[in-house]
C-alpha cells in the first residue's frame, strides 16, 4: 500500500499533530475498540467522516488509528511506522472517507473490524471531541456513550424486570461507583446492551459471577484507557 508524506514525516518518530483530535484521540478510539473485540484484528475497514474524511493522510490520522489497532500508546514512537508494523502483525486494512455526513460530528470514525483467528467482530463508532478526549457513541449498532476514560463494562442481558437495578447491586456490593450507565434494546424483551462506567474496577471473582447468571450472554470488561 502506497503511503503519503503526512505530518509524521515532517516532525519525526513524535506523537505530535496540528491537534490532538487527529492523532491521540483517534489511537484511543482505535484502542478502545480492540479492547471491545478482546484481540487485535485481523481486518478492519476504516471510515473518516466530515473533516476527518478530508485530512487523515495529511494529518496522520490514518497511521494514528492503525497504530491504535495493534494496541500502542499514544506516545509511542513506532506510530510514525505503523503501517509496516500492521503488514508484520498480519493485519490488513481499508480506508473510506464519507466528506458530508451532516449528523455526525466533525471527526467521527466507524471502526468494522474481524479476528479471522477467533471468529471475533465488532463495529464501533468513535468521536475525537480534542484534547485526546473520544466517546465512543455506537457499539454493533446500539447506542453508547462513554469516554474510556474510566472503567467500562459492556453487558448483554435479557430484557427482564430488576436486572439493570440487581446488576447495579451487584457492582456496588464490590465497594465500586457507578460513574455513568445507559442501556440500549433494539425492543421490548429483546436483548439489551448496558455500558457502565465505574470509578474502579471489579474484582474477578464479580466479573465471574455477573458472567454466570442464566440472563446473562456477555460481559466485556474494559480497563482505561491511559
Amino acid at each position: 500500500m502506497a503511503e503519503k508524506s503526512s505530518i509524521f514525516d515532517m516532525i519525526g518518530p513524535v506523537m505530535i499533530g496540528p491537534s490532538s483530535s487527529h492523532t491521540a484521540g483517534v489511537v484511543r478510539i482505535a484502542r478502545a475498540a480492540i479492547r471491545i473485540l478482546g484481540s487485535t484484528p485481523t481486518h478492519a475497514v476504516i471510515t473518516f467522516y466530515n473533516s476527518f474524511a478530508r485530512t487523515y493522510e495529511g494529518h496522520g490520522s490514518d497511521r494514528a488509528i492503525v497504530a491504535g489497532l495493534l494496541g500502542m500508546n499514544t506516545d509511542d514512537v513506532r506510530i510514525r511506522e505503523a503501517f509496516d508494523h500492521a503488514q508484520e502483525a498480519g493485519l490488513s486494512y481499508t480506508f473510506q472517507g464519507v466528506g458530508n455526513a451532516s449528523t455526525m460530528h466533525p471527526n467521527t470514525i466507524r471502526l468494522q473490524l474481524r479476528d479471522e483467528r477467533t471468529g471475533g467482530a465488532v463495529e464501533v463508532v468513535g468521536q475525537s471531541r480534542g484534547g485526546g478526549v473520544i466517546r465512543i457513541v455506537e457499539v454493533d449498532g446500539f447506542p453508547a456513550d462513554f469516554s474510556g476514560s474510566l472503567h467500562t463494562l459492556i453487558i448483554d442481558a435479557d430484557d427482564e424486570v430488576g436486572s439493570i437495578a440487581f446488576i447495579a447491586s451487584v457492582i456496588s456490593r464490590d465497594d465500586c461507583n457507578i460513574a455513568t450507565m445507559s442501556v440500549s434494546r433494539r425492543g421490548k424483551h429483546e436483548t439489551a446492551r448496558q455500558f457502565i462506567e465505574m470509578d474502579s474496577d471489579l474484582r474477578p471473582s464479580t466479573l465471574d459471577y455477573l458472567r454466570q447468571l442464566r440472563w446473562v450472554h456477555r460481559v466485556i470488561d474494559i480497563p482505561a484507557l491511559d
